[in-house]
């Protein structure tokens, strides 16, 4: 059996994890919001037309903020058509996805939903089809108390109060040869530019992020981000990392080396950001918000067979990927990332969160978590406080693509005020148990609350309605004496291991 090592010291800090790393998103696509939130007349339904079973799994994974409406469909969108009463609202065609936009469930309807899902909204604005003013007209009716045509629409629509929504998108994925209003660098930093400037004189209080490259391998990154922070950098707070990872080659081990990837992404995207900001000569430290990330490819062919030849329908199973366990442990280890972030990712949004590449399933039947629901339950649950930064001592193995990569990857949280600490790790060797070793003796004395382990022989098992093959077990197999901990952490194995002071 191989060993791995991990020394902890409370004082060694990263930083403390922003709530929001454990934000998601709904977009208008696919089953998404019609056949997933929102289904009138489904037996689950309120009197709303929200299913109160997605709703409760939306509750359990404890989602603190959910991005909206877009992703591709917010450069095409009209927020006029999607509030006020159902019967003015206008049918739209959706050309991002190629499907027919009804706008029964819209701004409105979100609103009320997040309220039910103890979600905020992270709003994202058009800078595709429209631009600066329909940016501002959109905020205004929003988050202005009353007395001007926006606010007054709003009040008018039986909405007294504001949305208040604190954190917007100035559009998505703006690099992209697919997005509808693409914009070259020195366009976008522009109207971004501008769009932040009008946008906070209406309500200073509000949060912004810029959209930078849409993937990691797009032809002008990380030039892109340069470019256009150097006209922004001062009218925005967030940048946005997107990136998605898949197993297309079916080879396991290289697989699950691509988080090393996603670590590449996020220090490149540092180093241009202080680039800009010593550049400016700015005290101001840019944050990054991770705010589409998952695993998405087993859906391609599902997706251009309906938008090529079967298009304009509403809700129809588009990008449904059903995940697999090895998809599980990919999650995990995209998770260890984001947290190892944390003092400079502060916002991140699983993409998505209901039937398309999502953690949450809707048949007719019910409801389901898909494998990928696990790991992210334990960060989100287990997550919060503020990351450690360890020393970790352990062995590697060859890919065919990354070559040597290290067996076990972790993250550690300490949550002072509940005196407890998590220790996340994935045991990425596929043929190999790794007997670890974790020196915690800087804590004093604690204790072992529980060990859970997501494992299974079958890489490719899958979840369903009917039979969950993926689920979290307990294992008792663990030992702290002295302020040493000992486990075994199996071949291919999510393991989160959580501890608390003893005299709490």
């Amino acid at each position: 059996m191989r060993k791995t090592k991990i020394i902890i010291d409370k004082a060694y800090r990263v930083a403390p994890v922003d709530d929001r790393v454990f934000g998601s998103f709904i977009e208008h696509l696919g089953r998404a919001v019609y056949g997933g939130i929102y289904e009138p007349g489904h037996p689950s339904a309120d009197g709303d037309g929200f299913r109160k079973d997605v709703l409760a799994l939306v509750k359990e994974l404890g989602v603190p903020i959910i991005r909206y409406p877009g992703g591709n469909f917010v450069s095409n969108f009209f927020w006029e058509d999607s509030v006020g009463p159902l019967e003015s609202r206008n049918k739209r065609l959706d050309l991002a996805w190629r499907t027919l936009e009804p706008n029964t469930f819209g701004l409105d309807e979100f609103a009320r939903w997040t309220k039910k899902a103890d979600a905020a909204i992270m709003m994202a604005v058009n800078l595709g089809t429209r631009g600066t003013a329909d940016a501002c007209n959109l905020l205004e009716y929003c988050n202005h108390p009353s007395g001007t045509k926006y606010s007054d629409m709003r009040i008018g629509h039986g909405i007294k109060e504001p949305y208040n929504i604190k954190l917007w998108c100035l559009g998505n994925e703006m690099d992209g040869p697919w997005q509808l209003g693409r914009k070259t660098m020195e366009e976008y930093g522009r109207i971004s530019a501008e769009t932040a400037k009008a946008m906070k004189l209406i309500d200073p209080g509000i949060e912004l992020v810029s959209c930078g490259s849409s993937f990691k391998d797009m032809p002008t990154f990380p030039q892109w981000e340069a470019v256009t922070l150097d006209e922004n950098y001062d009218y925005v707070d967030y940048l946005s990392l997107h990136q998605y990872y898949g197993n297309e080659k079916n080879d396991t081990a290289d697989y699950l080396a691509q988080s090393d990837d996603m670590e590449e992404f996020i220090h490149t995207v540092v180093a241009v950001c202080d680039y800009v900001k010593a550049k400016k000569r700015s005290r101001k430290t840019m944050y990054l918000s991770f705010d589409e990330w998952n695993v998405w490819f087993h859906s391609k062919a599902q997706e251009e067979d309906i938008t090529r030849n079967h298009p304009w329908q509403t809700g129809p199973h588009l990008l449904e990927d059903h995940y697999t366990f090895e998809d599980a442990l990919m999650v995990g280890l995209m998770l260890i990332t984001l947290l190892n972030h944390a003092d400079r990712v502060k916002i991140a949004c699983l993409a998505q969160l209901v039937n398309v590449i999502a953690p949450i399933m809707t048949e007719e039947g019910g409801v389901w978590r898909q494998t990928i629901y696990y790991p992210f339950l334990h960060a989100s649950l287990y997550g919060r406080g503020t990351v450690l930064k360890t020393v970790t001592d352990t062995g590697t193995h060859e890919t065919s693509c990354h070559g040597e990569i290290t067996d076990v990857v972790n993250a550690v949280v300490y949550n002072e005020e509940n005196s407890e600490l998590t220790i996340f790790a994935v045991n990425r060797n596929l043929s190999e148990a790794q007997e670890l070793t974790v020196d915690v003796r800087s804590f004093g004395e604690l204790c072992v609350l529980e060990k859970l382990v997501l494992v299974n022989g079958d890489l490719k098992a899958e979840n369903s309605l009917t039979e969950e093959k993926v689920r979290p077990e307990a294992d008792t197999d663990v030992s702290l004496e002295g302020g040493i901990l000992r486990t075994v952490l199996k071949e291919a194995s999510w393991n989160v291991i959580r501890l608390r002071l003893a005299d709490a």
